[in-house]
């Protein structure tokens, strides 16, 4: 399938036409000057996009300065915040490649990425010294603090520290910074987004300011955008998403970013912002579906108080419906309407998200149910599906379409196809220029006709609406034969009880399934607290025989939605918790399969021997 041929220009002011990210960023601030453009959550901190454009000037003077110029990396350790934005932003300026480090990163994951990009600076806060010390870069020239200068130490390692106040009065005398952005090609690589690593070393995506900007325009096509909205950065800026869709997305739009520095305040920072564009992660969803359906829990056992639970069941039950594309009852309609009027509304405007018009879920599928319960809260959330070698995007729904279990159409100038093997593959303006460094990995991912090779299986229906059913590599292919979905049978556990926060399914040439639970955080201190325990961690309640009783129910209406082969056979509950960018998950919580067995092999042999006997 394919769609209209388009252009890479996205208008960022009345009548003005940009190719690149610093053109747009020019046009917005003339345009937007005394707007607001950058809000520090939780803060008293509000840049002006004039102010904004003030410090991307004196920044990308400073960095000058030091020698940055086109096609240098800059290197970036900072948590949400304005000043990401202010660097990154002064980066692009000098036609440079500006990269950012997830901030969990250990010395030798920091080592390789300073060593594939060979950036001479890196900017960062001052907590991050200390690890930065013990990497090794050998191109490092300079380290600049974002923190007041007080007390900074001399170097780190052989390299240089000022402060970022210091780099702001570094301006060269004959720097031309009109010229220099000017001089910015669409084919300059805009930044380096460093996969996850869950399948082995990262790979440095060059994604261009060409690539970048078909994406705003290809997003502007489907989703247009408001003239006043809000974006807001939350997940880290080393992933693509955030990148693309509040620092970009800003940039063309005009859209106050409210940055959040820690992200379990994101839902706080929502309420205030009301954004326009909300993009989470499915554990970002699960764990606000369960948040709420406490609530209304609580809402519907008070006296005289309406029935919420009842009112989200029919709401639940309307949507079902609309999804088999079966006629609604005239009276749940209006049943609906009520509730929509009376509850689920002030609900919406509660949450900060009365006036969304993009809601999405991607990374990983996001279960059914989970899905259902926000379509029938009337919020648009809809499934996407991008990689970083994409520039974030690929397919989305529509916003008067939303299909649960879809990622949805090609977004316009988008092409995909099926390979023999069932591969999804993605051909477009915003396919990546390479892998930095490696044009092996380069031209396995990308053929000689220009298409991409995602790694993920799917099915493409004769409407052109896509389901991704798998990573290509993480199938599970049991003893006899049989292919499955791991991620599938993971979301059918995960979605019939809150408590199970995370599962990782295991049956790869083996003959049946078993899967190691994991107990939500959050769901285990409710849980704890009710059950008079003092200590609320999910250790301190595993062997609970009401947590056990509820998981084994859990699996029981998990094994009941799926084929025998694909059954949970047995499990173990851990009392580990599994925190982002560890052994078990990515910095954005999608599983790693291979540290996961690696890390508890002991105990799935253990779950096999047992359940033979």
């Amino acid at each position: 399938m394919s769609s209209a041929q388009t252009t890479d220009t996205v208008t960022a002011a009345p009548g003005v036409a940009c190719s690149t990210l610093p053109a747009a960023f020019q046009a917005t601030a003339a345009n937007r000057a005394d707007q607001a453009a950058l809000i520090a959550f939780g803060e008293d901190r509000e840049l002006s996009w004039s102010e904004y454009a003030t410090a991307v000037e004196e920044v990308a003077g400073g960095l000058a300065s030091l020698g940055i110029g086109r096609g240098d990396t800059v290197a970036v350790m900072a948590p949400n915040s304005p000043e990401f934005h202010i660097v990154d932003m002064a980066a692009l300026h000098l036609a440079a490649t500006p990269f950012s480090i997830y901030l969990t990163s250990a010395p030798d994951q920091i080592s390789y990425l300073f060593g594939n990009a060979e950036n001479s600076v890196v900017v960062a806060q001052r907590r991050f010294l200390d690890v930065i010390a013990r990497s090794e870069a050998p191109a490092l020239r300079y380290v600049v603090v974002l923190d007041p200068d007080d007390d900074l130490p001399s170097t780190v390692g052989a390299a240089q520290v000022l402060s970022l106040d210091d780099l702001r009065t570094r301006t060269p005398a004959e720097f031309d910074y009109a010229a220099t952005w000017s001089d910015v090609s669409p084919d300059d690589v805009a930044t380096l987004i460093y996969t996850s690593g869950t399948t082995g070393a990262p790979k440095g995506v060059e994604l261009t300011h060409a690539n970048l900007m078909f994406v705003m325009h290809t997003c502007n096509q489907r989703f247009p955008f408001a003239v006043d909205g809000a974006a807001i950065s939350y997940l880290p800026t080393a992933h693509a998403a955030d990148r693309v869709f509040s620092h970009y997305l800003a940039t063309v739009t005009g859209w106050p970013i409210t940055t959040v520095g820690d992200a379990s305040q994101v839902f706080a920072a929502v309420a205030a912002a009301h954004p326009s564009w909300f993009l989470g992660v499915p554990r970002i969803w699960e764990k606000l579906r369960a948040a709420l359906l406490a609530r209304f829990s609580a809402a519907s056992d008070t006296a005289n108080g309406p029935n919420v639970l009842a009112a989200v069941d029919t709401a639940t039950s309307r949507v079902r419906l609309q999804q088999s594309r079966s006629d609604v009852p005239a009276d749940m309609e209006a049943a609906v309407a009520h509730a929509d009027a009376e509850i689920f509304a002030g609900l919406r405007e509660q949450l900060g998200f009365d006036r969304v018009a993009l809601l999405m879920t991607g990374a990983a599928p996001i279960a059914p149910a989970v899905h259902e319960f926000f379509l029938a809260l009337g919020l648009p959330l809809q499934e996407g599906f991008g990689m970083s070698e994409t520039g974030a995007l690929g397919f989305t729904n529509i916003p008067t379409d939303i299909r649960v279990g879809k990622v949805g159409l090609a977004q316009p100038g988008t092409e995909a196809k099926l390979a023999a093997d069932g591969e999804l593959l993605l051909r477009g303006a915003h396919v990546m220029r390479g892998y930095r460094k490696d044009p092996k990995k380069t031209a396995e991912a990308i053929d000689a006709d220009g298409w991409l090779y995602t790694g993920d299986i799917a099915t493409i229906d004769d409407d052109g609406w896509v389901t991704i059913v798998d990573r290509k590599k993480e199938l599970i292919i049991n003893a006899a034969g049989k292919n499955m979905s791991p991620v599938n049978i993971e979301g059918k556990l995960k979605s019939a009880n809150p408590l199970i926060g995370q599962a990782c399914v295991i049956g790869d040439r083996r003959p049946y399934n078993v899967a190691l639970v994991v107990i939500d955080p959050d769901a285990a201190r409710t849980f704890a607290a009710a059950h008079g325990y003092a200590d609320t961690s999910p250790a301190a309640i595993v062997n609970d025989p009401d947590l056990i009783a509820a998981v084994d129910a859990a699996v029981e209406t998990a094994n009941s939605q799926l084929s025998r082969i694909e059954q949970i056979k047995a499990y173990r509950i851990l009392d580990d918790e599994w925190l982002p960018d560890s052994e078990e998950l990515t910095p954005t919580m999608k599983l790693k399969r291979r540290g996961v067995a690696s890390k508890y092999s002991d105990v799935i042999e253990e779950i096999y021997a047992a359940s033979q006997r």
